[in-house]
């Protein structure tokens, strides 16, 4: 009871015409950021700071609330239509998206992006205001071993899931961690793989990596189809706003599913929300693929609603984390760390008592922001589709000039411009080939955190590698594994013989 007073007094002082102003302004500056290939919901956020510095800080974080989430719609609004996501935690819900948008249905794809993201939104805030502490508690049971299990899950479900060979999605994987390994040893202070480049020592941002990989490899692989019917063709879009009793009958589970996942990795530091995102997509495939009308590979509608709402759910868990704890579980809440340290705020147990009255505002103004997400994105769906009327060399020239600003923003490196090249050549022979997109980024995304964690894991054990299955988390982890690798197998097994029983007979 005391929770839903504090929150009652947060909505009366967010509920001023000059508040809601702020609201209104941090969704629509957070969501024109996110749309931009290679910017996102953190650089939203980041770029926006020096904006709010005129602001008291209650009116200041209150546009942080709808920079924050309007920037995570945007970000899956770029991947769905050009399959360019904005930021590395919208790459699932672009896989099924853009297929959407392809066939015709960009309008579905955004109206589910936008409630899922609505719902997991809404469940992870009313989960912070009460379950706060007690989601807390999770985070300190994740240790060296917990958390190289955890990584590993990620790799190998990905790379199962997601590509109809095994074998190729596990040579997307290696190529993801090749990857990775550029930049200097955290633990022993090596250079690796930098050519001698001082600017490789920190790596290759994953920035770079995502926009070359899809938005820069996507462009070059409609380039190579230039002149052929497929180019000439604009891509259909009914413009349909609401979805069908059936969609919603689909999307619904797989929204509660992804909130379900997406919460806890709010206060688990892995980085942000690519692996809750990415095992919501991999939940949803497993379980569409049991359906003898499963729509995955040509745009399951359940695809974008997973992953969406568990970024969100995220999303919100990690403000959570950072507001009672501290600890900046992702990028977008590292820069909101920042945030309150220009306003002389320390984040953590203390907040609530010396600056209640801020806290309670901005939990306030994360359902607020929500419901004006939902009123603005959910008429404009069909507006935003009509990008896809735009003829297909302009649209993708345009596209291709917006990633590179957008990277060379976030550094100002020629090098990350070569780089980014480089990386669209490769996305563009992986598509070639059949390889999958997505191993690659979720090996770049953990695979320094599996080595590091790895790493520190036998350091603490002195060698011993039964400390890698010594907790009942990271054996749960490797048993589910192999039991869905195992059923995964056994499942393709038996679809192989009844596809070559089918057509034995017309043979």
């Amino acid at each position: 009871m005391e929770s839903l007073g504090n929150l009652g007094d947060g909505f009366l002082t967010i509920l001023t015409p000059m508040n809601m102003l702020w609201v209104l302004v941090g969704a629509l500056l957070g969501t024109a950021v996110g749309v931009l290939p290679g910017l996102g919901s953190a650089m939203a956020v980041a770029l926006l700071l020096p904006v709010t510095f005129s602001l008291d800080p209650v009116g200041a974080f209150i546009m942080f609330a709808g920079v924050l989430f309007g920037g995570l719609f945007g970000d899956s609004t770029a991947g769905i239509l050009m399959n360019t996501p904005g930021n590395s935690t919208a790459i699932a819900g672009s896989i099924e998206g853009h297929r959407m948008a392809k066939s015709g249905r960009a309008a579905q794809a955004l109206a589910t992006a936008a409630i899922g993201a609505f719902i997991g939104g809404i469940l992870s805030s009313v989960l912070v205001v009460f379950f706060a502490p007690y989601l807390a508690e999770l985070a300190t049971l994740f240790g060296p071993a917990e958390y190289l299990a955890l990584a590993v899950f990620a790799f190998v479900a990905i790379s199962a899931v997601v590509s109809e060979s095994i074998l190729r999605g596990l040579a997307a994987l290696v190529i993801g961690l090749a990857i990775g390994l550029v930049g200097v040893d955290g633990m022993s202070g090596a250079a690796r793989f930098t050519g001698g480049l001082p600017e490789l020592f920190d790596g290759i941002n994953i920035v770079v990596i995502t926009v070359g990989l899809l938005a820069l490899g996507e462009v070059i692989a409609v380039a190579a189809r230039r002149g052929t019917k497929e180019d000439l063709q604009v891509m259909p879009s009914t413009g349909r706003l609401w979805l069908s009793r059936k969609e919603i009958g689909l999307a619904m589970p797989a929204w509660l599913r992804g909130t379900a996942i997406g919460v806890p990795f709010g206060i688990i530091p892995v980085g942000g929300s690519e692996v809750p995102t990415f095992l919501a997509y991999g939940t949803e495939r497993r379980l569409g693929s049991r359906r003898t009308d499963s729509m995955f590979g040509r745009g399951a509608i359940q695809g974008v609603a997973g992953p969406e709402a568990a970024g969100n759910a995220t999303a919100g868990t990690a403000m959570g984390a950072l507001l009672a704890l501290g600890l900046p579980t992702s990028a977008t809440a590292a820069v909101l760390l920042a945030a309150f340290r220009q306003y002389g705020l320390q984040p953590g147990p203390l907040l609530f008592e010396r600056a209640s009255d801020l806290v309670w505002a901005l939990l306030a103004s994360f359902f607020v922001a929500m419901v004006v997400l939902l009123v603005l994105n959910l008429p404009f769906a069909p507006l935003w589709a009509k990008l896809l009327k735009v003829p297909r060399h302009y649209l993708y020239s345009g596209i291709t000039v917006f990633a590179m600003l957008g990277v060379y923003a976030t550094s100002s490196k020629i090098l990350d411009l070569v780089l980014v090249l480089a990386i669209g050549l490769l996305g563009f022979a992986m598509r070639r080939y059949g390889l999958p997109v997505a191993p690659v980024l979720i090996a770049v995304i953990l695979g320094p955190l599996a080595e590091t964690e790895f790493r520190r894991a036998m350091a603490v054990s002195e060698g011993d590698p039964t400390v890698l299955v010594s907790s009942p988390i990271t054996i749960v982890l490797y048993l589910v594994l192999v039991l869905g690798v195992i059923g995964l197998l056994v499942q393709r097994a038996r679809t192989r013989r009844r596809t070559a029983a089918a057509g034995g007979p017309s043979a």
